[in-house]
């Protein structure tokens, strides 16, 4: 029976990890760079031959640039892979959802007759671009924002929920006072006109014509400049919050590539391997010495 990978040894598949998984050698960061790089090129073929002319004129070229994308990212793919204990979490996280779907419609139209159909399906490549943002140094940042936004739900739910309230009761009292002529032919038309009244957006397509619906529409649009701020206090409080408690760390586990773990973690949330690159896991040791003793 082989022995299991270990992040701290000396084989291909340790070089590979810390050169695919870390950013903390020159070798690992010209990957990332070389993978942005990738990412971005095949997003902009992707869109370019949506282009009628530009397809007319360079369709074959970007036959071929698909597909060599698509051979990049598949072996970078099957490096990953390789690299890892335990490769289908990854494939059932995230960033391994995405690069399937990002491969997948090329390789079908190898084997599926008619399979031209799914060309429309190519374009969930340009979901490839959420990896440039894992890749990159700010990841910790973002990583941030999404935490303060999940412990604002709540909040901003009841503030939308307020907002709803008040749209419809300045809905239905415009759709009492203003003539149908005006266009307030009913109250879910009557919401429309509320809603691009309290965002100021002010469209124009439905305008009240009595001097009580515009004092009306005034204080809806006062009322819209002084709500806008409410949800940026309450985003701006958690992300505060959210800085001084970040306690994690950006060690991508070698089992399944989940690089979110406290920073006095030593065995993953996910899978359980042991994440101390400088020591051995001490459950081998453990397990060595109950074979030795047996």
């Amino acid at each position: 029976m082989s022995e299991p990978f270990r992040p701290g040894g000396e084989g291909v598949r340790t070089r590979l990890f810390h050169i695919i998984f870390e950013s903390d050698t020159p070798l690992a960061k010209g990957f990332d760079i070389v993978l942005i790089i990738a990412i971005l090129a095949s997003v902009l073929v992707v869109m370019l031959d949506t282009v009628e002319a530009w397809e007319a004129a360079y369709g074959d070229w970007f036959y071929w640039l698909e597909w060599g994308f698509t051979g990049l990212f598949t072996l970078e793919l099957l490096l990953r892979l390789y690299c890892l204990e335990k490769p289908w979490r990854y494939l059932r996280s995230f960033y391994g959802v995405i690069d399937v779907i990002a491969i997948l419609p090329t390789w079908l139209m190898l084997f599926l007759p008619g399979a031209q159909t799914l060309v429309i399906v190519r374009l969930l490549r340009v979901l490839r671009i959420f990896r440039v943002l894992r890749l990159m140094q700010f990841v910790g940042e973002s990583r941030l924002l999404l935490e303060a936004l999940r412990r604002s739900t709540r909040q901003i739910f009841l503030f939308f929920f307020g907002i709803f309230l008040v749209v419809i009761i300045f809905a239905a009292a415009m759709y009492l006072i203003e003539s149908h002529e005006a266009g307030f032919t009913s109250i879910p038309i009557s919401i429309y006109w509320a809603i691009v009244s309290l965002t100021t957006v002010g469209y124009g397509d439905i305008v009240p014509v009595t001097s009580l619906g515009k004092a009306i529409t005034v204080i809806l649009m006062l009322i819209g400049y002084s709500i806008i701020a409410v949800p940026t206090g309450v985003f701006s409080a958690e992300v505060i919050r959210a800085v001084r408690a970040d306690r994690y760390s950006e060690e991508a586990c070698p089992g399944c590539g989940h690089d979110r773990h406290e920073r006095r973690a030593r065995y993953c949330l996910l899978c359980g391997t042991w994440l101390d690159e400088t020591s051995p896991d001490p459950r081998q040791a453990e397990l060595g010495r109950h074979g030795s003793s047996e």
